[in-house]
């Protein structure tokens, strides 16, 4: 309640009312930290290669909340960049944009893209989670897992390339169904992800291919072990289609450690596997990712 006095000429009139609702007021940060999880290589709230259903930032049903990342993952014959925003609304709906940068270095040139070293592709990545059901940290009583439904929409801007090595399109769309269970008592966040995608080494070599053109069902998992509520580590799963001749892909995954500075910083140190991109083989590296948020 907030007391508002007003000087009139008969004195001093004092009213209680309400207090009215600030801007910065809807910047709670009230979720417990760790649980909005860091940023996804492509942009959403979740672990390092896989979707979670929680939704980013620390803003509970009552604020907002959202975070700024980079990542980068360094690979024997290439690097690979990724940064963006991710928004969360009321810990129900999120929005995100990554933006990602895919340096075939020495590759490129041996297979005669651009003019020399360091042919890059690029994409745009926009990204929207909705939670259905479930509350993942409150509903520990319940069996059921926090659901959520998502889409990322993505952008290349190599479609001469693309179309050259057999890709159908340098633009499409996954959807995904994901359920994350965090037992709080056990320290342990489970988590699975069922995505639907025509994409090619995420979308980086674009959609579709000669050997396939449709949409093909790949699965996320990931679980992480709470040593402290700050200190994190798990390890990834992610399958991929393989839709391209040229190139045949292998499915992803990732051990890492996650460290929680504040509900502002945070740090992610993974080694990742993403098996063959192209004409490489065992493209396996180090993965560091930044986060600061709110």
């Amino acid at each position: 309640m907030r007391l508002t006095c007003l000087a009139l000429a008969a004195g001093l009139v004092c009213l209680v009312g309400p207090v009215a609702a600030q801007p910065w007021d809807l910047l709670d940060s009230g979720k417990l930290l760790a649980t909005g999880g860091v940023s996804q290589i492509e942009g959403a709230g979740g672990g390092g290669l896989a979707n979670w259903a929680l939704i980013t930032g620390y803003g509970t049903r009552d604020g907002i909340g959202a975070n700024l990342h980079y990542t980068t993952v360094l690979l024997p014959d290439y690097r690979l960049q990724s940064a963006g925003v991710a928004i969360g609304l009321f810990d129900r709906l999120e929005l995100s944009y990554a933006w990602q940068e895919f340096d075939t270095q020495d590759v490129g040139a041996a297979l005669g893209l651009g003019l020399g070293r360091g042919f890059t592709f690029h994409q745009n990545i926009f990204g929207a989670k909705l939670k259905l059901i479930g509350d993942a940290v409150y509903e520990q009583d319940e069996w059921l897992p926090q659901i959520s439904i998502g889409l990322q929409h993505k952008e290349n801007d190599r479609g001469a390339i693309i179309g050259a090595i057999g890709g159908r399109s340098d633009e499409g769309t996954d959807y995904y169904l994901s359920a994350s269970k965090l037992f709080l008592a056990q320290s342990l966040l489970l988590n699975a992800t069922w995505r639907q995608t025509r994409a090619n080494q995420f979308g980086i070599l674009g959609f579709g291919g000669d050997k396939q053109d449709s949409y093909s069902a790949q699965f996320e998992g990931s679980a992480a072990y709470l040593f402290s509520r700050r200190f994190a580590v798990g390890a990834e799963l992610r399958t991929k289609p393989s839709n391209l001749s040229i190139a045949r892909e292998q499915n992803a995954w990732d051990v890492f450690a996650a460290y929680f500075f504040n509900k502002n910083v945070s740090a992610t140190l993974a080694y990742a596997d993403l098996g063959s991109i192209v004409i490489r083989e065992n493209q396996r590296g180090a993965y560091l990712s930044l986060q600061a948020g709110l």
